[in-house]
């Protein structure tokens, strides 16, 4: 606003008739948004800051007690990988290996009271248990570490990382299909509709950390949904969502760069005018959460089109370390790159950093059939940059400071589906996590002997979610949104075992 339309009386607010006379227009709610951007300067540099137009009683971005770390990596494996595979072996499937589960000591599995937590998002679990064989392990397994945890031979590099990791054994999920991957992320059933991702509550919740740099990030393919179309945020506003990025040092952010060259002087003159026009439509439409979330996108997208292509020149990086990503391979990789990329953008202070691996409708692990081939093939693209990561964080200092999560929305039943498969079993399986203020060399929870039902120290999926809450410093319940109920259910419990 040019200084004609403000008031120069020694004894005025500052505000001008003519702003003054359009606050009224726009209601008490553009009186109070006059106010404030009068306050923060806004009419002063013909800007609008988006730091505005935060919703409601926003958080000051400050933990709510002494945090025991300070950023996130959740690692999902899309489709369902066998927790009998991988994190809880059960010899005892070879044992039985052609039987149905009633002609074993353990058919009362199958009168279980967990089966009525499952809520079908569609008739899926086409497998009759009552008739079903129970498949052998297709793999095998040995004790690793000082801790002796059991881990598949198809996790051999993971294995070696055992004693700084808590595996829990006993997660469990009510949905069956693959919405369960953003039940994981929610806490809540894809039928009870959007709700925000815990990400976006951590950057609802927590200052940033690097302002040239979005402080939640996506990385791979994610299942498609439509509460992910406003990328987390849900109610909280799409200015908490996840930033897509590609690992790609070419493109790494869509529409990052611009069409035509254009100097760093072009950029930042075309930067002000658009903030000049953004200020002048946030205090026409000072409610509307997506003109705020704009804003806030635009601000960020100047100052990341030279932060993000740095983050992925990993000619920086000596060969020691590319090699032990497993760049040097081509199976490890397209993978190993976004594991090297979670790690420099963690050191450059991003937050929150999901990873989805196995990119198709399903997710890739979803091995109805073929589970041998499929599980093979995909935990080699996976299992040696996991492990990098977990040491290259170590080593500099940074695993203290970040909580590492590895997690896919179920396991694979004991029994087989068709000759070579497995269905999907949301009724226990394996997840675990490492970091910043968890106790590294622990098995917690269990499953029956079988691998069918979690049946000690049995953990929702929002458990996580109030272990990680507690790890950063946050209490959930005083981030509620006002006119946003959320269940008991939705907050969890912390995992307090596996704590250090």
């Amino acid at each position: 606003m040019s200084r004609s339309h403000r008031c120069i009386h020694p004894g005025c607010s500052g505000v001008s008739r003519r702003t003054f006379l359009s606050d009224v227009g726009m209601g008490f709610t553009g009186l109070a948004l006059g106010a404030m951007l009068a306050e923060d300067g806004v009419f002063n540099t013909g800007t609008a800051r988006a730091d505005a137009f935060a919703p409601g009683l926003s958080p000051d971005g400050r933990p709510h007690f002494a945090p025991r770390a300070k950023r996130v990596i959740w690692f999902m494996m899309r489709g369902g990988v066998s927790h009998v595979e991988s994190f809880d072996p059960k010899p005892a499937l070879n044992q039985y290996a052609g039987k149905t589960v009633a002609e074993t000591p353990h058919k009362a599995v199958l009168e279980s009271p967990y089966f009525k937590n499952v809520r079908e998002q569609v008739l899926n679990n086409i497998v009759d248990r009552n008739k079903a064989k129970i498949y052998p392990l297709q793999v095998g397994y040995k004790k690793c570490g000082q801790s002796g945890a059991e881990v598949s031979d198809w996790w051999p590099h993971v294995g070696e990382c055992v004693d700084d990791i808590a595996v829990i054994r006993s997660m469990w999920t009510t949905d069956n299909n693959h919405g369960a991957q953003l039940q994981f992320l929610t806490g809540r059933h894809l039928l009870d509709g959007c709700f925000p991702t815990i990400g976006a509550w951590i950057h609802y919740g927590l200052g940033s950390l690097n302002d040239n740099l979005p402080q939640f990030i996506s990385i791979g393919t994610r299942l498609q949904s439509q509460c992910f179309e406003a990328l987390d945020g849900d109610y909280l506003g799409p200015e908490n969502g996840a930033v897509e990025i590609k690992v790609d040092p070419k493109n790494p952010l869509a529409y990052g760069r611009p069409e035509l060259d254009a100097g760093d002087e072009e950029r930042a003159i075309d930067a002000q005018l658009l903030g000049k026009l953004n200020g002048l439509s946030a205090v026409e439409y000072p409610a509307d959460k997506d003109l705020r979330a704009r804003i806030k996108a635009y601000e960020m997208a100047f100052r990341m089109q030279t932060a993000v292509p740095e983050v992925m020149h990993f000619a920086d990086e000596d060969e020691a370390t590319r090699k032990m990503y497993g760049l040097d391979n081509e199976v490890t990789r397209p993978f190993g790159e976004q594991c090297l990329a979670v790690r420099r953008f963690s050191e450059r202070g991003v937050r929150f950093i999901q990873v989805f691996h196995g990119a198709n409708a399903a997710g890739e692990w979803d091995a109805h059939s073929k589970l041998k081939q499929n599980h093979s093939s995909m935990s080699a693209k996976v299992d040696q940059p996991i492990a990098a990561l977990l040491k290259d964080l170590k080593r500099r200092g940074l695993l203290d400071e970040t909580i590492v999560l590895w997690t896919t929305e179920f396991g694979r039943t004991p029994y087989a589906q068709g000759s070579d498969g497995r269905d999907h079993h949301n009724f226990g399986f394996s997840i675990w996590m490492a970091g910043g203020g968890i106790k590294g060399g622990i098995v917690h929870g269990a499953t029956d002997e079988l691998g069918y039902h979690a049946v000690e120290n049995r953990h929702y999926v929002t458990d996580i979610h109030a272990t990680i809450f507690q790890l950063l410093g946050l209490d959930p319940r005083r981030l509620e949104i006002p006119g946003r109920k959320r269940l008991e259910i939705d907050y969890g419990r912390p995992i307090h075992e596996i704590m250090a």
